[in-house]
């Protein structure tokens, strides 16, 4: 079994789908529409998928407990911490020896929080 896709509530598609592909590298999928709520693809370069679900007029969201964050590799914590253009900061860069990785974790525009993973050697 593989995991293919995560889905986020935005109230942006297009805004966060911008911000995906110059902060991390995806590129966009594809898309579509049903009803009032338009779910907009971006892909890593593995071919996993986050789904920017955006329904005209929401865009308000309360953060449920079951979603914490979404996790991402990058060659460099640090270097990729100081370039993204972040919405808020969650946790600097630091070593996490019980994971064996250096982690961060930053915000996207609509709060979403986004780690990033870089095992240590």
């Amino acid at each position: 079994m593989d995991a293919i896709h995560v889905c986020m509530n935005v109230s942006d598609a297009d805004r966060l789908a911008e911000w995906y592909e110059e902060n991390l590298g995806f590129e966009r999928s594809w898309e579509f529409t049903a009803g009032e709520t338009r779910n907009v693809y971006v892909a890593d370069s593995n071919g996993f998928e986050v789904q920017l679900s955006d329904t005209e007029g929401e865009d308000d969201f309360e953060a449920g407990t079951a979603w914490d964050h979404f996790a991402v590799v990058v060659d460099d914590v640090d270097e990729a911490f100081e370039e993204v253009d972040h919405h808020g900061v969650v946790q600097e860069p630091q070593d996490q020896p019980e994971a064996d990785a250096r982690t961060a974790f930053v915000e996207d525009p609509d709060g979403h929080v986004v780690e990033f993973v870089q095992p240590l050697d």
